[in-house]
C-alpha cells in the first residue's frame, strides 16, 4: 500500500489527523475532569457551609435534641454517606450513626491529617484542601468534606457554654457524599467523547480522501492515461478536461516532446535511408 501515491499520501494523513484528535479529546477529558471535580468539591462545600448555618442556632442555645435532629436528617439524604460533629479533642459529639457518637479520632487519619500534620494544628483550610477522597469500609467511593467550626463572639460570650476567646476553632463538621454519582458522570462523559472522537476521525479522514481523490488522484489518473495514449497513438488528441493548471501544462508539454521526439526518429530514419542510397 505505501507503494502507490494514495497509501504514501493517505497513510501519514490519517495518522496525523488520528494523532491529532486524539491528544485533542484527551486534553479535553483532563479539563472536564478536572472542572467537574471542582465543581463537585465547591458544591459539597456549600452543603457543609448551609449545615453549619442551619445548625448555628442550635449550638448556640446548647440544643443537642435539635442539633441531633438536624444532623440525622441531612444523613438520611440519598448520596450522603456520613455526617459528624466532633470537638477540639476529635471525640465524636453528634453524627448521622449512633454508633460514631463518643468515639475518639484519630487525628493521623485521613481527613485530620491536613490539619494535624504539624505541632500547631491548622485553623484555615482552602476549599480544595477541605475535600479528600476515599474507599469506606462498605466499598464505597466518598468524597468527604471537613469544615471548622470557627469560634465567634456569640460562641465564647454565650451564658450556656463559655469558649475562651483566644480557642479559635471549636470543633469540625464532617459530611461525606457518596463519589458514585462523579464517577459515573466521568465514565458518560468519557464514552460520550470515544464516541465524538471516532466520529470526528471518520468525518475528517473521510472528507480529506474524498478531497484528495477528486482534486489530486483523479486528475493525475486522468493524466496517466492521456500520456499512455500518446505514446501508442501520439499527441492526436488534446489534453483530458478538468485538469489542474499545473497537470495541464505537464500534459501539454508531454505531448510537444512526444511530437518533437516522433519527429526526430522520421529525421533519422530519412536520413539512415539516403544513406542507404
Amino acid at each position: 500500500m505505501f507503494k502507490t501515491l494514495a497509501g504514501k499520501v493517505l497513510i501519514p494523513v490519517g495518522m496525523a489527523v488520528t494523532g491529532f484528535v486524539v491528544v485533542c479529546c484527551l486534553i479535553l477529558y483532563s479539563v472536564i475532569r478536572d472542572d467537574v471535580n471542582r465543581d463537585t468539591i465547591s458544591n459539597a462545600t456549600s452543603l457543609a457551609d448551609t449545615i453549619l448555618k442551619s445548625t448555628r442556632y442550635a449550638m448556640l442555645k446548647s440544643d443537642r435534641e435539635t442539633l441531633s435532629t438536624i444532623i440525622r436528617n441531612v444523613g438520611e439524604q440519598t448520596g450522603v454517606e456520613h455526617v459528624r460533629i466532633f470537638n477540639d479533642m476529635g471525640v465524636v459529639n453528634i453524627s448521622s450513626k449512633a454508633s460514631e457518637i463518643n468515639h475518639q479520632l484519630d487525628k493521623k487519619a485521613e481527613g485530620c491529617i491536613a490539619c494535624h500534620q504539624g505541632p500547631v494544628p491548622t485553623t484555615t483550610l482552602g476549599t480544595m484542601q477541605q475535600a479528600r477522597k476515599y474507599v469506606n469500609n462498605k466499598g464505597k467511593e466518598v468524597m468527604a468534606i471537613t469544615a471548622p467550626i470557627y469560634n465567634e463572639p456569640e460562641c465564647s460570650n454565650a451564658s450556656c457554654h463559655v469558649h475562651s476567646p483566644s480557642q479559635k476553632v471549636l470543633g469540625t463538621l464532617d459530611i461525606g457524599l457518596s463519589h458514585e454519582s462523579f464517577v459515573k458522570s466521568l465514565a458518560n462523559i468519557r464514552t460520550q467523547m470515544i464516541v465524538f472522537t471516532i466520529m470526528t476521525l471518520m468525518l475528517t479522514v473521510g472528507g480529506v480522501t474524498a478531497l484528495l481523490r477528486r482534486s489530486v488522484f483523479l486528475p493525475l489518473q486522468r493524466l496517466g492515461t492521456f500520456m499512455e495514449h500518446v505514446d501508442k497513438d501520439g499527441c492526436q488528441s488534446t489534453p483530458p478536461p478538468h485538469l489542474p493548471h499545473e497537470l495541464d501544462s505537464i500534459a501539454k508539454s508531454y505531448c510537444n516532446l512526444s511530437d518533437k521526439l516522433k519527429s526526430s526518429e522520421q529525421e533519422l530514419d530519412a536520413l539512415k535511408k539516403s544513406q542507404q542510397k
